[in-house]
């Protein structure tokens, strides 16, 4: 299941453990929900590591490029 789902079976977890009183679902869903949440931000954190290392690749290409365009000059 993804993280979003993760999150919703969590809140339905935690909203059937609460209407009953049975403290161990609702604690068992806040772990799914947080699960989920903690997930879907590593996600998202990886997603911007990947951006930046495709920056710094395009950047030092273009260094590479711009040096064998020198030495061809010479």
């Amino acid at each position: 299941m993804g993280e979003k789902g993760d999150q919703v079976k969590g809140k339905v977890k935690e909203a059937v453990g609460s209407l009953t009183g049975d403290k161990d679902l609702e604690s068992e869903g806040e772990a799914d929900r947080r699960a989920g949440e903690a997930k879907e931000k590593l996600g998202e954190a990886k997603d911007k590591v990947e951006d930046v290392v495709d920056k710094a690749e395009d950047k030092a290409e273009a260094v590479v490029d711009k040096a064998k365009d020198a030495m061809h000059r010479k």
